[in-house]
């Protein structure tokens, strides 16, 4: 009887404590709250879209614990590539260039992006818009904003996530996408959607959560303004020679071809490379014991979208994968 009265003593204590917290929690989240609400006032926000967007919102438990918990990346790249360059997605990706070719070559007209990068990309940041996350994106901000590990950042995309609800191109309600905020089918952050989101069929709204036109011509605007040169290809896979220095492995290391080819480098079929002036760099995801490849501007342009050499490499194979559809 004793341990029995002890034991509902320690729960209710500890019920205490948690309710304790969670009132704690609560209270600081909505004095952040009122504080953000200024700050978007103080930027021209509609007072309309304040209350939609972030009356009645609380944090985000499973954002929190997401942020906090990212896993350590433990594959190796030829791990990855054969995940991500897979026949199902090659075959999905070749599929959906054919329905869609219209479309995607209206965009590469205006852009001189070629539609296999468009599709590519959005075949590896969402499975096609299979995958584009299923968070409110309003509350995973406010969330990562007033848990404060990066709460400048997030803050100022918050507010960009603001404007965007305020201008009409989506609802707040419909604003959705991972827990850290990347939306869409493209999955481009509230600042990425500023500055690159394209109304590409004139309907008003720039969309690229439903119109694929849209989702196209953002994708393509985005690697345009961060350099892309038309006709130029990405890449390709070398053969490096015996005892290549590491130290001249990586995309910041830019150096003419001809440069890599007077030092042994060859195309992975054994052929010279050619003797030209263009400027290339040498990246090998696992290190100079697994694959290389010879990188040029628009790998680095793949690179301002994700710094990953995983991710760039991998957009790579799969666009010239998709070349033929």
């Amino acid at each position: 009887m004793i341990k029995h009265c002890f034991n509902k003593v320690i729960l209710l204590i500890a019920f205490t404590i948690l309710s304790t917290s969670a009132l704690a929690q609560t209270t600081g989240f909505n004095s952040w709250l009122e504080s953000a609400k200024n700050k978007a006032r103080a930027q021209g926000i509609s007072e309309k879209t304040i209350n939609a967007a972030l009356n009645d919102i609380q944090p985000i438990q499973k954002v929190i614990d997401l942020d906090k918990k990212q896993p350590e990346w433990k594959k190796t790249f030829v791990q990855y590539r054969e995940m991500i360059v897979n026949q199902n997605r090659i075959n999905k990706g070749r599929r959906l260039i054919r329905e869609n070719l219209s479309a995607l070559n209206a965009v590469e007209a205006k852009y001189g992006v070629p539609k296999q990068f468009i599709v590519a990309l959005w075949g590896i940041e969402t499975n096609f818009g299979s995958n584009t996350g299923g968070f409110k994106v309003v509350p995973a901000l406010a969330t990562l904003a007033w848990e404060g590990r990066r709460a400048e950042f997030f803050t100022k995309e918050l507010m960009n996530a603001l404007k965007i609800i305020d201008a009409g191109h989506i609802s707040a309600a419909n604003m959705k996408g991972s827990w850290a905020g990347a939306m869409g089918q493209n999955q481009f952050m509230p600042s990425s959607f500023n500055a690159y989101a394209v109304d590409h069929n004139g309907d008003g709204k720039r969309d690229i959560w439903k119109t694929k036109v849209d989702i196209f011509a953002s994708s393509a605007n985005y690697l345009k303004k961060n350099g892309w040169k038309t006709g130029e290809r990405w890449g390709r896979r070398v053969k490096l020679p015996s005892g290549f220095s590491k130290s001249l492995v990586g995309a910041k290391i830019k150096k003419p071809l001809s440069y890599w080819a007077n030092l042994g480098i060859r195309k992975i079929d054994g052929q010279v490379l050619p003797q030209e002036n263009m400027i290339a760099s040498i990246v090998a995801p696992d290190g100079v014991a697994g694959e290389a490849y010879i990188v040029y501007n628009n790998y680095q342009t793949i690179m301002a979208w994700n710094r990953s050499t995983y991710f760039a490499t991998s957009v790579g194979l799969l666009a010239d994968q998709l070349a033929t559809y």
